[in-house]
């Protein structure tokens, strides 16, 4: 490609505004693609970590499914498993508060509640960037093209010259920095929509866990979508 009509002659020839759309632009995919691979990496280890939940209900006694879970203490599933057993033991072994005049059931309710929001809200953190990069980056983009096509227009009147040759390449080079910004947008989207599927997917199998947690702790028994209740031959942890 000739140098007269790249990217480096682009950055050469463009003003401090055309550099700092450019800059910009760059700060904007490097925080997107950071934020893709972060959380694709997380949603990964999530997905595996949901795999082995049901592990947990064919285990001898609560402590044994612990262990089936792992030693992880950002396992969410731990999390669940270890905030409900604690809300019950508290609920059973203290009477001295105004919340403990909630029944047992609400207590470990309101429990599980407060873990699976704590864990949401890290699962959808880094979202508001990459939906902030997707439906800006195209107008930081747009904004440079006009930016350039005033510019060169500016020096083509200057010259005192309108033809092709003179046009095309200045006009040309402007719309570069519309293509950057799609360049940078439409990954930020596709990102976007997969990690909320993603998410979805996993905060489903949590919310299904919970669900089971909290029949266990309450009743000893586990909710079963298929029929009657499914009694779990687990020891509930003093």
């Amino acid at each position: 490609m000739n140098s007269q009509f790249g990217l480096a002659h682009v950055w050469s020839q463009g003003d401090i505004v055309t550099k700092s759309v450019a800059v910009l632009l760059l700060l904007m995919s490097l925080a997107s693609w950071m934020v893709i691979i972060i959380k694709t990496l997380d949603l990964i280890k999530y997905k595996k970590v949901a795999k082995t939940s049901e592990d947990f209900w064919h285990s001898e006694d609560f402590a044994a499914g612990l262990t089936k879970l792992g030693p992880d203490a950002t396992n969410p599933f731990r999390q669940l498993a270890i905030e409900g057993r604690e809300a019950t033991a508290h609920h059973r072994n203290t009477k001295a508060h105004l919340h403990d005049a909630l029944d047992v059931s609400d207590w470990v309710t309101r429990s599980l509640r407060n873990t699976m929001d704590e864990f949401t809200s890290r699962l959808q953190s880094g979202l508001a960037i990459l939906a902030s990069v997707g439906s800006t980056a195209p107008f930081v983009g747009l904004f440079g093209t006009v930016w350039g096509i005033y510019h060169a227009l500016l020096a083509i009147g200057a010259a005192g010259q309108a033809t092709i040759d003179k046009v095309a390449g200045p006009i040309g080079e402007a719309l570069i920095m519309t293509a950057l910004g799609l360049a940078v947008a439409i990954p930020a989207v596709l990102g976007y929509n997969a990690l909320v599927r993603g998410n979805k997917g996993v905060l489903q199998k949590l919310n299904s866990f919970a669900h089971d947690l909290h029949a266990y702790f309450v009743t000893g028994a586990r909710v079963s979508s298929n029929g009657p209740a499914n009694v779990v031959p687990m020891k509930k942890s003093s």
